[in-house]
């Protein structure tokens, strides 16, 4: 089914306040609830279900919101109507003051293709600087182009997405509140580390915040940034778009270190680890892929008791034994444990292992030099 997305903006006076803008909204609403605020003069709204409810199509929506607004704050309003946000925000902007105009999906292409490519959302001066250096003078020339070379152009995530966007595909749901659009958290060594295990357990760490985060949030991620920071103020980043949106930990841990192994760090001086998750959107409005087998609902069941203890007794009421306990090379080694603790093969005395500093001792039959020692009264 094609949706219906309607960009709506208002044409207010210079002196309005932010109360004016609050009562355009509240107007929409009234017409369907699922409205994003595009802050300071702007709107999104998803008709495919108003245009039921009120009996009428996607311009007869239009024609409501702007009597409604202009007999209401009189405030004009100009609406385009199209299949996704992206291209209903770019036919908003060619759309004349005051008017409405519809873009049905078999007309996306012509329409799109022959327009510049610094015209489509998402491509700044630089990017479109760096698009017509290469030959790319139009959306059409973009969606044309091989995605291997636009990725080593622009880059792995900006490759793929500018391609798809060229095309007309943009899959993101019009969100009441909007989520913001990335959120991080970093892990700063107390010295510089060049333990590969200890990289992996603060990745493991920052992926659990992460999830944490997304699910009290509930939102989603579309994509996984790893930033490593190092001892010459130097930096490196990995980004990688998930399969599917998701805010649980396992699939962010594995993402996680696939980025890690794709820096290829050989003793490096690592000083900060930082995660960041992208392309966030609404969790109620992204689809999982059914698994086979019974780990997956496992994995849910365990992150639903953790986000309950979490709740109830704070963020370190439950965590990843490898989190939990120290690292095997921090751990301390027992006092009494100064030879090998192997029992004697043969009876009779066994020479021990010596101490630098003692002459060698022997231990006699049946005991280990493992064996606590006894205690002689008299």
């Amino acid at each position: 089914m094609t949706r219906q997305i309607l960009h709506a903006h208002f044409a207010l006076p210079p002196a309005a306040g932010p109360e004016l803008y609050e009562q355009l909204l509240a107007i929409a609403t009234d017409i369907t609830p699922n409205v994003q605020p595009l802050s300071p003069d702007a709107a999104l709204l998803d008709v495919g279900g108003a245009t039921r409810y009120w009996d009428r199509d996607a311009r007869g929506i239009c024609d409501i919101l702007r009597i409604r607004t202009l007999a209401m704050t009189d405030v004009l309003t100009t609406c385009a109507v199209a299949p996704n946000p992206m291209l209903a925000r770019m036919a908003g902007a060619v759309t004349p003051p005051g008017t409405t105009m519809l873009l049905a999906e078999h007309e996306v292409t012509a329409w799109l293709r022959p327009r510049p490519v610094a015209f489509l959302h998402g491509v700044g001066p630089a990017t479109a600087t760096t698009l017509t250096k290469h030959g790319l003078h139009t959306i059409g020339n973009l969606a044309d182009a091989p995605l291997p070379a636009l990725t080593r152009l622009l880059g792995t995530a900006t490759g793929r997405s500018l391609h798809a966007r060229a095309q007309g595909h943009d899959p993101r749901p019009v969100q009441p509140q909007p989520a913001p659009k990335s959120l991080s958290r970093e892990h700063h060594f107390t010295a510089d580390c060049l333990d590969p295990h200890q990289h992996r357990r603060a990745l493991l760490d920052l992926a659990h915040q992460l999830g944490a985060r997304l699910r009290d949030d509930q939102t989603a991620a579309g994509g996984l940034t790893l930033i490593c920071r190092y001892a010459d103020h130097t930096a490196t980043t990995r980004s990688r778009t998930l399969t599917e949106p998701t805010h649980h930990t396992a699939p962010l841990v594995t993402t996680a270190y696939d980025l890690y192994r794709l820096l290829g760090l050989q003793r490096a001086r690592v000083r900060t680890l930082g995660l960041r998750a992208e392309a966030i959107r609404s969790a109620h409005q992204t689809a999982h892929q059914l698994a086979f087998g019974p780990d997956d609902e496992r994995q849910r069941a365990i992150e639903a008791v953790s986000d309950r203890a979490r709740a109830r007794f704070g963020p370190g009421a439950i965590k990843p034994a490898a989190l939990a306990r120290p690292h095997p090379a921090r751990r301390p080694t027992p006092k009494h444990v100064l030879h090998d603790p192997a029992p004697a093969a043969v009876s009779g005395t066994r020479p021990a292992v010596p101490v630098a500093g003692r002459p060698p001792a022997t231990v006699p039959a049946g005991r280990s030099m493992s064996d606590p020692p006894r205690t002689v009264h008299g």
